[in-house]
C-alpha cells in the first residue's frame, strides 16, 4: 500500500497531467476510471486551470475548493454560476458574481 505524503486540492485538467505520466498498463482500474474521467471532462489545461483557481482566490475572496469546483465546472452564465454558489451557504453580490464569471471566460478563452 502507498502513503500518502499530501494532500492537496486540484483542478481536473491537474489530475489528468498527473496521471498522464503513468503508462496505462501501471495503472490500476480506478486510475484507469479516473483518467477516463478527466479526459473526457477537462476542459482546460493544467497551468490554465491553476492560473483560474488562483485568480478566483485572490479577486473574489473564494475558499481554495470553492474555486476549483468552478474551475472544473466552468458555469457560463449568472444563473449557472448561482446553482452553484448557492450550496456554500454564503451571500455572494452579484458584482461578485460577474467578476467571477470573467475570470472563467477569459481565461477559458484565452
Amino acid at each position: 500500500m502507498t502513503e500518502i505524503d499530501k494532500k492537496e486540492i486540484i483542478t481536473l485538467p491537474e489530475v489528468k497531467e498527473i496521471l498522464e505520466k503513468v503508462k496505462p498498463d501501471e495503472m490500476d482500474q480506478i486510475q484507469r476510471w479516473t483518467f477516463d474521467f478527466v479526459t473526457r471532462f477537462s476542459k482546460l489545461d493544467a497551468k490554465t486551470s491553476r492560473k483560474m483557481v488562483e485568480e478566483q482566490i485572490k479577486e473574489c475572496e473564494l475558499k481554495e475548493e470553492e474555486a476549483v469546483e468552478l474551475v472544473n465546472i466552468l458555469p457560463k452564465s449568472l444563473e449557472e454560476l448561482r446553482s452553484f454558489t448557492f450550496g456554500w451557504k454564503k451571500l455572494i453580490l452579484t458584482n461578485t458574481l460577474e467578476k467571477m464569471l470573467e475570470i472563467l471566460k477569459q481565461k477559458a478563452e484565452g
